[in-house]
């Protein structure tokens, strides 16, 4: 079975990963974000996600077809297993969106604690052999919902300034919507298949973006700034939009993972693992999306 850049994904076979986090932007008046490298540590948690997955889960176990328990997964499992998965990530978000307007304090260690949270129940999925958990899958729903809706919360009414939150984010959101057809597009139709060759060019595309992520939070730490790659400068710009281009190749591996489970007759449960992992790559886009839209909208 061919690997994916995916974390979740991966896990079902060998492994992957993306970082994700909140850019370091200014706030009005030209002054340092006071939320400084909390961007920088978020992708870099992300970084160091994808390097754990591709270090520790080469020739994961191959789940075979579905037991005499277990039915066979099917593209409806999924579709809805997925479903769920979003609408746990976005009813949370939501509440932590207000909880943030309401008492910023309380948001934004609700939102460090989505951001570790997250990562963490990512991990335990991937090496402590939970791919399939529908409690594990919603658990990082939970946890993802708050870092969404917090970073959402930031990015909208912190980090820039004179903008409509509501346009912002929705802008952000029909980015991603539109990006995750398209790709799905792409994969039916096969104009990229989803190659060997293609899975390696994935991965050290990932391993870069670990390295630059990592290195811009060191030089950020050093200097107290937000760094090159997300001060929202040209190179920014840049990095961002490689971060987006890499998420949208991700979801070719990610759909034809999920397909070959599907033709292989995984477990149904299976469809939890691949739900997870389809949102892990959704957050992250959507974050990037909003990251680089701030960009251009600030005084």
């Amino acid at each position: 079975m061919r690997s994916s850049t995916n974390p979740v994904m991966g896990s079902l076979s060998n492994q992957g990963g993306h970082p994700f986090g909140p850019a370091n932007q200014q706030q009005q008046g030209g002054q340092q974000d006071p939320y400084g490298n909390m961007g920088n540590m978020a992708a870099a948690q992300g970084g160091v996600q994808t390097a754990a997955y591709h270090q520790g889960m080469e020739g994961a176990a191959n789940y075979g077809a579905a037991g005499t328990s277990d039915r066979p997964m099917t593209v409806d499992d999924v579709v809805t297993k997925t479903g769920i998965t979003l609408a746990v990530i976005v009813a949370v978000a939501l509440v932590n969106y207000f909880i943030y307007s309401a008492n910023p304090g309380v948001g934004a260690i609700l939102t460090i604690v989505g951001a570790i949270g997250g990562l963490v129940t990512v991990l335990v999925s991937t090496f402590g052999k939970k791919y399939g958990s529908a409690a594990v899958t919603l658990i990082y729903a939970a946890f993802e919902g708050l870092f969404v809706g917090g970073i959402s919360f930031m990015f909208a009414n912190l980090m820039v300034s004179g903008v409509n939150a509501g346009a912002l984010i929705g802008q952000a959101v029909l980015g991603t919507i539109g990006v995750f057809v398209g790709m799905l597009f792409v994969y039916k139709t096969g104009a990229i298949r989803v190659t060997p060759k293609f899975t390696r060019f994935m991965v050290g595309a990932l391993i870069g973006v670990l390295v630059l992520a990592l290195g811009n939070l060191v030089f950020g730490l050093l200097t107290g700034s937000a760094g090159p790659l997300r001060d929202g400068g040209p190179i920014a710009i840049i990095f961002s939009l490689v971060c987006i281009g890499i998420a949208a190749f991700s979801f070719l591996l990610d759909f034809d993972q999920a397909d070959r489970l599907v033709r292989s007759g995984a477990p149904s449960k299976m469809a939890w693992g691949v739900a997870l992992g389809l949102a892990v790559t959704l957050v992250w886009l959507y974050v990037e999306i909003l990251r680089l839209l701030s960009y251009f909208q600030r005084d």
